[in-house]
C-alpha cells in the first residue's frame, strides 16, 4: 500500500501525509503485519492455514484434531465453522481513535438526553422498586413495559395488543429467535440487496441460504421479489420468511413506498411467505412522517420488531417484538431458553422514562439534530465527492454512497482509515460475492457537523488517490467475499 495524499496541488505532484495525519503507529504494524502475512492470527489469517504440531493428535493424513492455536477445532458444530471476524475489526480498533472520524458506526447521539434527571429518575427507581428491578423478570417481559409500549406504536399507526408483545434484549435478539424458530440449515430466507449485517450475520449462524431482492430508490421491487420466489418454487425450495426493513433502510436509507406496501403483502401471503418486518428507525423521519406499517396490513403474516435503541438509548438492550399469538409463544419459550428474561433493570428504568419524561418531545429533538447531520453530509459529499453518487435520505442515520467506476471499497477502506476516517464496505451487506464493493455505507448520527464535513473531506482524498492509481494502471477486479463477516457492535 502506497502513500495516501492529502492534496492535489496543479503541477501533479503530491505531498504524501506525515505529521498529525499520518497513520498512527498502531495501524502502521496492523497493516505491516497484514502484508508480511504475520502478526496474530485474526489479522492474517493464519488460524485456518496453521500446519499440525509433531504432538498434535491426527486422525488421517487431511484432518488435524486441534492445533496450537484451538484444541478444540475439530468439536465445534458445523456452523461454528461459519463464524468469521470481519478482517476489518483491527482496523477499526484504530478507527476508534479521538484523531479518526467515524462514519462507520450507527450509534445514536446521546448528547441531548437529560442525563442528570435520568441518573436521579433512576436512583428513585431502585429505591423503590429495586428488589424487582434487580430480581429475575417474567420471561415475556415487563408488563407495565408492554402495556406501555402500544402507545409508541400509536404514532405509526399500529394496533398492538399487550398480550401480543414480548420483550427481547434489542431486536437483535427478536431476529435470532425468529431465525432459530424457523430455519434448518440449509432453508432459505429473503432479504433485501442490501440488508443490515447484523441479521445477515445471524441468518449465516443458523446456515440459511440467504437470497437476495434488489431494491430501489422506492425500496424492494414487487417484480423482483415475485421473480425470485418463483424461481425458488421452480427448484423445489420453500422461502420461511422475508426479512426487510422498509423504514430508513440499513444500509440504503430508501423508503418502502406507500404503493409498494400491499403490493409485498399480496406477493408473500399468495406464496405462504411470513414477514420479518424491522423498524427500529421508523419514528425517526426527519419531517415527522411515518408509513402504513406491513403489520397493520397484515397481522397474522407479520412479525413486527422494533427497540428503544434508535429512540431513548442502546445501553439498555431493549427492544420488543409483536407476532401472531401461535409464534409469540414459541418465541417466548425460545427466549426464555436463551437467557431466562431480559434484562428487569433496564425494562424498569425504560418503563420509568416512558412514566416521567416527556418521550415525544425527546424523539422531535432528535429527528431535527438528525436532520442537520443529514444536510451537513449531504453539503459535504457535494462539495468533495462530486465524482459519487449518494441517495438522500428522509430519515434515520445512513448514506449509501456508490463510489466512481473502478475503485472497491473495501480494498479502499485500509487507506481510508491511515487518512484518519472510517465507513463500512458496502461488500458487508451482502450474503457474500462481489456485491457492494462500490458502494460505502457513511453515517451521520453520532459526529457533530463539523466532524462529518472534515471526514468526508477526508475521505474524498482517498477517492482522489485511488482514482488517480485506476487512470494509470486501469480498474483492478473485485475481490470476492466468502460468506458473512461478523461485524463489531460499533460497526452496525
Amino acid at each position: 500500500m502506497g502513500p495516501v495524499y492529502t492534496s492535489r496541488p496543479r503541477d501533479g505532484a503530491h505531498e504524501p501525509v506525515s505529521g498529525p495525519t499520518g497513520a498512527p503507529k498502531a495501524l502502521r504494524s496492523v497493516l505491516g503485519a497484514e502484508r508480511r502475512g504475520t502478526g496474530p492470527p485474526w489479522q492474517t489469517g493464519l488460524l485456518r492455514r496453521c500446519p499440525p504440531r509433531k504432538d498434535d493428535d491426527v486422525t488421517d493424513a487431511n484432518q488435524v484434531k486441534g492445533n496450537r492455536l484451538d484444541p478444540w477445532l475439530d468439536s465445534y458444530a458445523a456452523r461454528a465453522h461459519g463464524l468469521r471476524a470481519s478482517e476489518t475489526r483491527s482496523l477499526f480498533a484504530v478507527a476508534a481513535r479521538p484523531e479518526v472520524v467515524s462514519l462507520a458506526g450507527g450509534m445514536p447521539n446521546l448528547k441531548d438526553l437529560p442525563l442528570d434527571r435520568l441518573a436521579d429518575a433512576t436512583a428513585q427507581m431502585i429505591r423503590k422498586d429495586g428488589g424487582r428491578a434487580l430480581q429475575y423478570g417474567n420471561g415475556q417481559g415487563l408488563p407495565r413495559l408492554r402495556e406501555q409500549i402500544p402507545e409508541i406504536m400509536a404514532l405509526e399507526g399500529i394496533d398492538a395488543d399487550p398480550e401480543d408483545i414480548i420483550i427481547t434484549t434489542g431486536s437483535q435478539q427478536a431476529v435470532d429467535i425468529v431465525t432459530e424458530l424457523f430455519i434448518d440449515p440449509g432453508d432459505v430466507i429473503l432479504a433485501e440487496a442490501p440488508t443490515y449485517v447484523g441479521s445477515l450475520s445471524i441468518f449465516s449462524t443458523y446456515q440459511a441460504d440467504i437470497q437476495q431482492v434488489a431494491i430501489d430508490a422506492d425500496g424492494v421491487i414487487p417484480e423482483v421479489l415475485e421473480e425470485t420466489i418463483t424461481r425458488l418454487e421452480r427448484e423445489g425450495r420453500h422461502v420461511k420468511f422475508f426479512y426487510c426493513l422498509p423504514n430508513f433502510h440499513n444500509p440504503a436509507g430508501v423508503t418502502l413506498s406507500e404503493e409498494r406496501r400491499p403490493a409485498i403483502i399480496e406477493i408473500c401471503r399468495r406464496h405462504r411467505i411470513l414477514i420479518m418486518e424491522d423498524n427500529p428507525y421508523g419514528l425517526l423521519g426527519f419531517e415527522g412522517q411515518t408509513y402504513t406499517a406491513l403489520k397493520t396490513l397484515a397481522p397474522d403474516d407479520v412479525v413486527y420488531l422494533s427497540s428503544f435503541s434508535k429512540i431513548f438509548a442502546p445501553g439498555y438492550r431493549v427492544g420488543w417484538a409483536v407476532a401472531p399469538p401461535a409464534v409469540r409463544e414459541k418465541m417466548k419459550l425460545a427466549s426464555e431458553a436463551a437467557i431466562l428474561c431480559p434484562s428487569s433493570v433496564g425494562q424498569y428504568s425504560v418503563s420509568t422514562y416512558l412514566d416521567n419524561f416527556d418521550w415525544r418531545l425527546q424523539i422531535e429533538e432528535f429527528r431535527g439534530m438528525y436532520r442537520g447531520r443529514r444536510d451537513a453530509m449531504v453539503s459535504a459529499l457535494g462539495e468533495f465527492m462530486p465524482t459519487c453518487t449518494w441517495n438522500v435520505p428522509a430519515g434515520g442515520f445512513y448514506v449509501w454512497v456508490g463510489l466512481p467506476d473502478g475503485l472497491d471499497a473495501k480494498d479502499m477502506l485500509p487507506r481510508a482509515v491511515t487518512n484518519l476516517v472510517a465507513y463500512v464496505s458496502g461488500t458487508a451487506f451482502y450474503a457474500g460475492g462481489s456485491a457492494g464493493h462500490d458502494h460505502v455505507r457513511l453515517s451521520f448520527c453520532y459526529p457533530e457537523p463539523v466532524e462529518i464535513r472534515e471526514g468526508v473531506r477526508r475521505l474524498s482524498e482517498v477517492v482522489a488517490h485511488d482514482l488517480d492509481l485506476i487512470n494509470l494502471f486501469g480498474p483492478f477486479p473485485a475481490h470476492p467475499t466468502e460468506g458473512v463477516s461478523a461485524p463489531a457492535p460499533d460497526q452496525i
